[in-house]
């Protein structure tokens, strides 16, 4: 039986994730209280229903402090569980919430957007470190539709690497465990007949496959990865995110994760993301 619990802060995109569940087979729960979830749980499970995603509510109660509780009560009674936390950049919220002329939920009183924003962060601080953080800032809903689905293909018993390229001029993504500055590399960029191109493209892979330095980034990152991992997967991880920056996001960091993820995916669970690319 399948639990996918689904935390974060109000527009980071739970309503998009629990609808791309709902498509993916799972029967989905919005704005659950988690005093409410023990009950819920073993109503589904009397109904034969073996694949569930939640999402959370904090505005009925006092936060997740409990949601360790729950997750062990969950497990054992047979669920395989899984936390997600969804969360994004303050001002990347605050122009979703302009845009739409929302209301956040926590808004009322004296608190401005800002406010509520982060007065909302607090009560999921406790919970971040229970599962998988996933910075929703620069993704549209098309993209995190489709992250959801990778998410939830992967065996949950394992460790699962995912590689992600981004580039520092749209800041360090959120969900990062490690993160890796390859700016110091030469720039395709500043190669005519390659700045259109990405670090997907055979013209740029050669260009950098070409360079020492390149070689020499790509070996350091590799052995660092690959020495400590054993220790991460003893640290009862499920997931990793190596999130790897040169100044756009287009070149070097693109070929470094692309790179990356060939080399780890005989031995592990591999995901790839590039954060700047369509």
């Amino acid at each position: 039986m399948d639990l996918l619990l689904i935390g974060g802060v109000s527009g980071s995109g739970k309503s998009v994730a629990l609808t791309a569940l709902e498509d993916s087979g799972y029967y989905a729960v919005s704005n659950l209280p988690l005093a409410q979830l023990a009950g819920l749980l073993s109503h589904l499970k009397a109904a034969n229903l073996d694949r569930v995603a939640v999402a959370l509510d904090v505005k009925t109660g006092p936060g997740l402090a409990g949601l360790p509780a729950a997750i062990d009560l969950a497990r054992a009674q047979g669920w395989n569980v899984r936390y997600l936390h969804l969360d994004a950049k303050t001002d990347t919220l605050v122009k979703r919430f302009s845009e739409t002329r929302r209301r956040h939920p926590f808004s009322g009183g004296e608190r401005t957007l800002t406010e509520a924003i982060e007065f909302e962060r607090t009560l999921f601080a406790d919970a971040r470190s229970l599962g998988y953080n996933f910075d929703t800032s620069d993704l549209t809903a098309a993209a995190l539709r489709s992250w959801i689905k990778d998410f939830v293909s992967v065996d949950p018993s394992k460790l699962t690497l995912l590689f992600q390229s981004f580039g520092y001029k749209q800041g360090v993504p959120l969900d990062a465990d490690l993160v890796f500055d390859v700016r110091c590399l030469p720039n395709p960029h500043y190669e005519p007949a390659l700045a259109a191109q990405t670090g997907r493209d055979p013209a740029v892979i050669a260009y950098l496959e070409g360079l020492p330095e390149v070689q020499r980034m790509y070996g350091d990152i590799y052995h660092f990865i690959a020495s400590w991992l054993p220790d991460y997967a003893r640290d009862n991880r499920n997931y990793l995110t190596v999130a790897i920056g040169c100044t756009g996001g287009q070149h070097r960091s693109v070929y470094l994760a692309e790179r990356l993820a060939r080399a780890f995916t005989p031995r592990y669970q591999v995901l790839v993301r590039h954060r700047e690319l369509p």
